[in-house]
């Protein structure tokens, strides 16, 4: 454990700073988009290339792991609305608690933290679970959002909007681009492949940095807007489903399919379940406050589960590392 932590610290330490640069104003707060732009359209974008046209194409169309991560989506976003959607919590924000329930920070911290751990075989499992919780797992939970807008042209709305939003992502193209170098063995020509270095290599550090100011500035905008009614019983529940029971899930439901006869070896089984302990993305507040959600809601999820974390993912990390 004490191994563990050596190597998780430093990544944890990177998105405090993030988070008291902002919340002291050494950050200010208008500059948060442009360092979120930079990972979101240059780095992490080269570092998911990278990944993939590094791992052999049968690991990132590896169909066992990607029927059981998706079901495993669905349930709990299933599970994590039906937990939440009583009292003053509607649609909208039961919707958006699923996604910050079954979304885990698998780009942000995800990718730098279990490369550091694991190493290059985690890049399947994580690129397969970023592939999903992008496209589908986020289209799901918007399109149920929009049933608070009471009729049907506003899922309608809802889902064309989101499916806009996937098409110009670039993290969803970066995926795809690495496995088509992955299956044609293609190389980039040197001084590009520099520059692709380069970018991802500035990657790590700078989402870790982002991470924690965009948690700041998400925890700060909710406290200086208006005060949401209602008992706020879920946030404990739902950083639970994410933590604990998100994990487990992967695992049973993995477990159940290898009874079954699905060819799913045991080490990427508990690769997936690492990439599902991590905390929940930190994205979604933002996501949720362009639909009028209730941002501070996500924001506090966000920050506990990624606090608590830093223990219940290092444990996970013992238990579950090959």
């Amino acid at each position: 454990m004490q191994q563990i932590f050596l190597v998780t610290f430093p990544f944890f330490a990177l998105v405090l700073c993030g988070y008291l640069a902002a919340r002291l104003k050494v950050l200010q707060l208008d500059a948060i988009p442009g360092l979120n732009g930079f990972v979101l359209y240059f780095a992490l974008p080269c570092m998911l290339y990278r990944f993939g046209a590094g791992t052999p194409i049968d690991k990132l169309l590896d169909p066992g792991l990607f029927i059981t991560y998706l079901v495993c989506a669905f349930i709990m976003v299933g599970v994590t609305i039906v937990v939440t959607l009583r009292g003053r919590i509607g649609w909208k924000d039961a919707s958006f608690g699923a996604l910050v329930a079954a979304f885990p920070n698998s780009g942000f911290m995800g990718m730098p933290l279990l490369i550091a751990l694991i190493g290059p075989a985690v890049a399947g499992p994580l690129l397969i679970s970023i592939s999903i919780d992008m496209v589908i797992t986020s289209s799901l939970c918007i399109a149920l959002a929009s049933r608070s807008m009471g009729e049907s042209q506003g899922m309608v709305k809802s889902i064309t909007s989101s499916t806009k939003r996937v098409a110009i992502n670039p993290l969803p193209w970066a995926i795809l681009l690495g496995g088509a170098a992955s299956a044609t063995n293609f190389s980039l020509p040197g001084p590009l492949k520099d520059t692709v270095d380069m970018l991802a290599d500035a990657g790590s550090p700078t989402a870790l940095f982002t991470i924690g100011a965009v948690l700041a500035r998400s925890q700060m905008t909710a406290l200086s807007g208006p005060k949401p009614s209602g008992r706020r019983f879920d946030i404990p529940a739902i950083v639970v489903l994410k933590l604990l029971i998100h994990p487990l899930l992967v695992l049973g439901i993995g477990y159940l399919a290898i009874a079954l006869g699905a060819e799913i070896g045991a080490v990427p089984l508990a690769l997936l379940a690492l990439v599902a302990a991590l905390p929940s993305a930190s994205n979604v507040p933002m996501l949720s406050e362009r639909f009028h959600a209730d941002t501070g809601r996500i924001a506090k999820i966000v920050l506990l589960s990624t606090a608590l974390s830093f223990l219940t993912f290092s444990s996970a990390v013992v238990w579950l590392s090959p």
